[in-house]
């Protein structure tokens, strides 16, 4: 039974898919309900935290003494990657400690590195899916009459038919996890083991980069149509900043260009677009150094050796460009540089070559700069440009 929930991307109506978190809730719920009632249901349901209900049938499960299991097929809709059809499953066992207690099994990655979503030594399971998971469980309980305790809860208060509180172990796995890491990034960003289980909204969203860059272009034009200057920015990192410092309050229109930095400089060479400030977070904008115009992951990379070479340029040792190609983000990295002293002049090289490629692809026409952020350090440095043009949007606000 196929996920149904279709997006529109261009002319195209692309199929959506749920994440591995969400099937590993999914499968959570579906394991409760078996240690507690001793049968598998015939379906599981949960609303996503985009707003959209994901409801599938449970036909891989099964139990032990004092455990259950149940598996959920990874569904990537139109969006298929190395995940798709790989079966998410869920163990869970009656706990002698109150509470909802998660870790990973068998195919999903252990951290490693600090600076990733969970701390060093933790199950890759990201903070969005354990709180689907936690979530699901609890539900699967409440419906039976079951009350799993927690800090938040009360020791010893029972469900609705007297029953007791109770701890459930979930442990989450991928039979499949451990080989599929090899074709991810994971290993690179000190995962081992096996995937991550990811998913902000719980919810995979297809689009087809044609179609995305058709739509830009549509946008673009709409805009060049009142306006000479315009805010660039990837994503909704950049939204999310723009927005947090008042600067989609200086009049000024603000496009979302996702990846395709390259095509969006080379639509402005069409239109009356004459000054551009690019508003980035420092793990898109650190490979415009290397002139990666498409800054999608699976085209290129390179951010680690970008602050290794800068950071020699700068005098860094040996040891710190050991630490810098070893980071697992680019805020590692930072802190590494922070540590050394050389954050500033590392920050400043990185933004001169930045500069330079930008100038290099943008029109003759067109005066463009750089505004660098990271969502741990804030703002990290501005090219030359960049701070001109933005002071004068200030100066004319005002």
């Amino acid at each position: 039974m196929a996920f149904e929930h279709y997006t529109r991307s261009g002319t195209k109506m692309l199929r959506c898919g749920y994440t591995t978190g969400t099937c590993a809730a999914l499968a959570a719920a579906a394991a409760t309900q078996i240690l507690l009632t001793g049968k598998a249901p015939e379906q599981v349901r949960l609303m996503t935290a985009k707003g959209i209900p994901v409801e599938v049938p449970v036909e891989v499960y099964g139990s032990t003494s004092g455990s259950a299991w149940a598996a959920i097929p990874k569904d990537a809709g139109d969006d298929a990657d190395v995940t798709d059809g790989m079966l998410i499953r869920a163990d869970v066992s009656r706990s002698d400690e109150l509470g909802i207690h998660i870790d990973g099994g068998q195919g999903v990655g252990r951290v490693t590195k600090p600076g990733l979503d969970q701390p060093v030594g933790n199950a890759a399971i990201n903070s969005g899916p354990r709180r689907m998971i936690e979530e699901a469980v609890r539900k699967a309980c409440e419906q039976l009459g079951e009350v799993c305790g927690e800090e938040l809860g009360t020791p010893g208060i029972g469900g609705p038919d007297g029953s007791q509180d109770l701890g459930i172990d979930v442990v989450i796995s991928v039979p499949e996890g451990e080989a599929a890491a090899k074709k991810t990034f994971n290993p690179k960003l000190g995962i081992i083991g096996g995937i991550s289980i990811l998913g902000t909204t719980g919810i995979v969203e297809p689009m087809s980069e044609q179609a995305l860059v058709d739509t830009i272009e549509v946008e673009m034009k709409q805009i060049a149509a009142g306006s000479k200057e315009i805010i660039l920015t990837p994503g909704n990192y950049g939204s999310d900043y723009i927005a947090g410092h008042d600067l989609d309050a200086l009049g000024v229109p603000v496009l979302k260009f996702s990846n395709f930095l390259g095509e969006t400089l080379d639509m402005i060479a069409q239109t009356n677009i004459d000054t551009v400030l690019l508003v980035s977070h420092v793990g898109k904008l650190s490979k415009v150094a290397a002139g990666i115009m498409n800054t999608h992951s699976k085209y290129a990379d390179g951010r680690n050796e970008i602050f290794t070479a800068h950071a020699a340029i700068c005098g860094g040792n040996v040891n710190l460009a050991k630490g810098l190609m070893e980071a697992a983000t680019t805020d590692a990295c930072i802190e590494l540089l922070e540590e050394a002293g050389l954050r500033e002049p590392v920050i400043g090289s990185i933004l001169e070559a930045v500069q330079e490629k930008l100038e290099h692809r943008s029109p003759d026409h067109c005066r463009i700069g750089a505004l660098m952020f990271s969502n741990v350090y804030g703002l990290l440095g501005m090219t030359k440009p960049g701070e001109e043009i933005l002071n004068t949007w200030e100066a004319r606000k005002k």
